[in-house]
């Protein structure tokens, strides 16, 4: 059994696809089942899918409360027991110190976000974050030119800031050996499917 009072922080990292959003809201969900109180919060830059909402790539979603910056968070939290917190990487340095607070005062943190950007470097607060993380889970997904198990974001449009929130019109998912950051052209092609999942494509 865990100790009530006792609290920590969990981290879901990948590239992008690799389903961290659905995981995030696959634990929020389980933990309002067991009658737990629980918050979501999200950067207000990432307006993919809804303003109040956190959404993931395959359409599941969860009511959130939109902010600018980290240090909005203690301010908001209420009487959560069950932090959840989206898109972490488009947050400040600032998200480090108000999630160690947030486990210190006994709450269970989760988190999800983007480890390496599109040129594979550390992004934002997320490799600090994995330091000071109880739980980490890193995610896969699943390479579109090849196949193969993907852990980089390839950016399909111009080279540009690192900040660039978008979906599948603008990022592929990549293994080591298809992951080109110096070039943007999509690569996305049909990976030959099973009798069954080729039986559905074709509405039968």
């Amino acid at each position: 059994m865990t100790p009530s009072h006792l609290g920590w922080i969990e981290v879901v990292t990948g590239c992008m696809f690799s389903g961290k959003t659905e995981e995030l809201i696959r634990r929020l969900r389980r933990a309002r089942y067991a009658n737990q109180p629980v918050i979501v919060f999200k950067p207000r830059i990432d307006d993919r899918y809804s303003l109040d909402s956190v959404g993931s790539h395959t359409g599941h979603s969860l009511r959130s409360v939109n902010i600018v910056s980290a240090s909005e968070i203690p301010r908001r939290v209420g009487n959560a027991r069950v932090v959840g917190i989206d898109e972490a990487q488009f947050f400040d340095d600032d998200l480090v110190e108000v999630c160690t607070k947030l486990a210190d005062e006994g709450r269970r943190v989760v988190v999800a976000g983007l480890d390496t950007d599109y040129l594979g470097c550390p992004f934002g607060p997320i490799p600090a974050l994995l330091a000071k993380a109880e739980y980490i889970d890193k995610y896969l997904a699943i390479c579109v030119v090849c196949g193969a198990p993907a852990n980089r974001s390839q950016r399909t449009v111009n080279r540009g800031p690192q900040v660039l929130v978008g979906a599948q019109e603008a990022y592929e998912a990549r293994c080591r050996h298809c992951w080109d950051p110096d070039n943007f052209e999509p690569r996305q092609q049909k990976l030959p499917l099973g009798p069954n999942l080729a039986e559905e494509s074709e509405g039968r």
